[in-house]
């Protein structure tokens, strides 16, 4: 029988993120063998994955990155159960970290199988949730490429965005964040008019046909009217049509404008806990 020395517990948590008692319990029944002890504690995670897999997880971090010349960038959600571990220190520089490495892929399924510090994504989020004790995945993901590509994360890591541009301008970087932190804030539907679906204009052309029943207007001048209602969901719903939140005398197109004649916003991704 090996001894486990407190130098031996600390090796394995550093190496696993673990606590101290799970770590010398592992070390324990491993004998000594660090790499039995991780196996162990892998097989902890995946027991307590099942017994959790109903649970609800929808708190978390929510964490953008961009790429190092800013023309890509990802999102993806890190999802736990209750915000108490969300907040956790491990826990945001664990979301980090899958943030920069979702950089390298186009798919969540990707990500999950890509290699992290020896074993695969999925299996460290089994791991983790054996450490914790709570459900944890990897929830939204999400890729936007670009000419420019910036950022914004909201306080708390609740809300992150990304907006691509149509060049790598001056200005381009404090432009981008800035109408990143529009699509934060206002949550447009879609970038553009084009970008709405068939089925959302429609439905918004037959509330509007209601309303304008209900105020008793004539059914001949309902198509207009109705047209004029839709242009104004479409101001109020689409990013480069809002008003922009620095300065409500323009739109965000104008402001992008403003900032490089025939600069427009080409895209953009948000994504949300809850």
């Amino acid at each position: 029988m090996s001894t486990i020395t407190a130098s031996d517990v600390n090796k394995l948590r550093t190496m696993t993120g673990a606590g101290m008692m799970d770590c010398k319990k592992a070390l324990v029944e491993a004998e000594g063998d660090f790499d039995k002890a991780i196996e162990i504690l892998r097989k902890k995670g995946q027991k307590v994955a099942a017994n959790r897999s109903d649970r609800e997880s929808t708190e978390g971090a929510v964490i953008a990155a961009v790429n190092g010349d800013h023309t890509s960038g990802a999102i993806i959600s890190l999802n736990c159960e209750t915000d108490f571990v969300g907040k956790n220190e491990g826990f945001v520089k664990l979301a980090q970290e899958l943030a920069a490495l979702a950089l390298n892929f186009e798919t969540k399924e990707e990500l999950l199988a890509a290699d992290f510090h020896g074993i695969t994504v999925g299996e460290k989020l089994i791991e983790q949730t054996g450490v914790i004790g709570e459900k944890i995945e990897i929830g939204s993901f999400e890729r936007l490429h670009g000419a420019f590509v910036n950022s914004y994360i909201h306080a708390g890591n609740k809300i992150a965005t990304l907006v691509a541009l149509s060049a790598n301008v001056a200005g381009a970087d404090e432009a981008a964040r800035n109408v990143a932190m529009q699509a934060a804030a206002m949550n447009p539907i879609a970038l553009n008019e084009d970008g709405v679906d068939a089925d959302t204009i429609a439905k918004e052309i037959e509330i509007a046909k209601d309303q304008l029943r209900a105020e008793g207007k004539p059914e001949a001048m309902l198509d207009n009217i109705a047209k004029g209602k839709l242009n104004r969901f479409f101001k109020d719903n689409t990013l480069v049509n809002q008003d922009y939140i620095k300065d409500s005398s323009m739109s965000v197109s104008a402001y992008v404008k403003s900032v490089e004649a025939g600069l427009t916003v080409t895209g953009f991704k948000r994504a949300a806990l809850g």
